[in-house]
């Protein structure tokens, strides 16, 4: 089979398409034939070397990124149900390998994609879709609540406004940079939207508190938006698009009244297998059922994996971006 393999550290071109040898599905898993696979901004760290060292590098190159894929079984390992040959399903590869043709999942993580999703939709309800769900959860979002989603043009920022509208927020506001994400974040849900590439952009919220605040972008951007937030507040982090994490004292938050929320953990709930699994098959539901719309922003086909990484690192994406072998 072809897959895009990375064997040292560096730009985008270091991706280079080669043929391996095929992975053959283990106990309780299945082979399954990609029909797309899910691109992820933290890979783009991973290949450039600035997280080598942490859980999330490999533990040596060659190595081929990925872990979000959708497609069709073909195989089936000893304890996987041969039931599974043939049905199209998306999940989550157990050590990356998605930027291929061919990728093991384990069958219990393997979710069937729902009628009327096309492979690359089902794929960018996995990893996102699961993230958004699970924020929303630790957010608790309410009918009171104003919520400021940061990066709102992005793939869990596109599904959080629609969570946060689901959920009956009294405003939604969207911070993206351009007028074209500035534009889909209305199109997706936010009732305000600000460029948070102008100076100053939260001076244009005037008195106006908010109540929950998405931190994907961190930095400044993030700083600005704990401003903004008063007693009651939740401060719920997932990213750092902006390459730093918000910088908050120890005792800020609560001095503040505001409680400090984080996906990564503390506390670690959200991210629990049997919590993940669900908010995954959540997603999809939701989905299947038209509450939740999923945005594929742009498709690149497998050779041209360096040029995915390439578009995100500039940020000319919005929404999933998804490889098609």
């Amino acid at each position: 089979m072809r897959a895009s393999v990375l064997r040292e550290y560096g730009g985008p071109e270091v991706l280079r398409l080669e043929a391996v040898t095929d992975p053959e599905p283990g106990d309780g898993q299945v082979l399954v034939r990609v029909a797309a696979a899910g691109v992820q901004f933290v890979e783009t760290q991973v290949r450039s070397g600035a997280l080598a060292g942490t859980p999330l590098a490999p533990a040596a190159l060659p190595w081929t990124p990925g872990r979000e894929v959708s497609g069709e079984v073909v195989a089936v390992g000893t304890g996987a149900d041969p039931a599974l040959l043939g049905s199209l399903v998306a999940g989550q590869t157990p050590r990356a390998g998605g930027y291929a043709e061919l990728a093991v999942l384990d069958a219990a993580a393997a979710h069937p994609v729902p009628d009327g999703l096309s492979a690359a939709e089902a794929v960018s309800l996995l990893g996102t879709g699961r993230t958004a769900v699970a924020l929303d959860e630790l957010a608790g979002v309410g009918p009171d609540d104003v919520v400021l989603v940061e990066s709102a043009a992005g793939a869990v920022g596109v599904l959080l406004l629609q969570l946060a509208r689901a959920a009956g927020a009294s405003r939604v506001i969207g911070l993206a940079r351009g007028s074209r994400k500035l534009r889909l974040a209305e199109e997706f849900g936010a009732d305000t939207v600000l460029d948070y590439g102008a100076p100053g952009w939260s001076a244009a919220l005037g008195a106006a508190k908010v109540s929950v605040v998405f931190d994907g972008v961190g930095g400044s951007v993030g700083r600005e938006a704990f401003e903004l937030l008063g007693p009651g507040g939740r401060f719920v982090t997932f990213g750092f698009a902006s390459g730093a994490v918000t910088e908050l004292g120890a005792e800020e938050a609560a001095g503040r009244g505001v409680e400090v929320l984080s996906y990564w953990g503390p506390p670690v709930g959200p991210r629990g297998p049997e919590a993940q699994l669900r908010q995954t098959r959540t997603a999809l539901g939701l989905a299947a059922a038209g509450r939740l719309r999923p945005f594929v922003g742009a498709t690149f086909p497998l050779p041209d994996a360096d040029a995915a990484h390439r578009a995100i690192e500039r940020r000319e994406t919005v929404g999933k971006t998804v490889l098609l072998p």
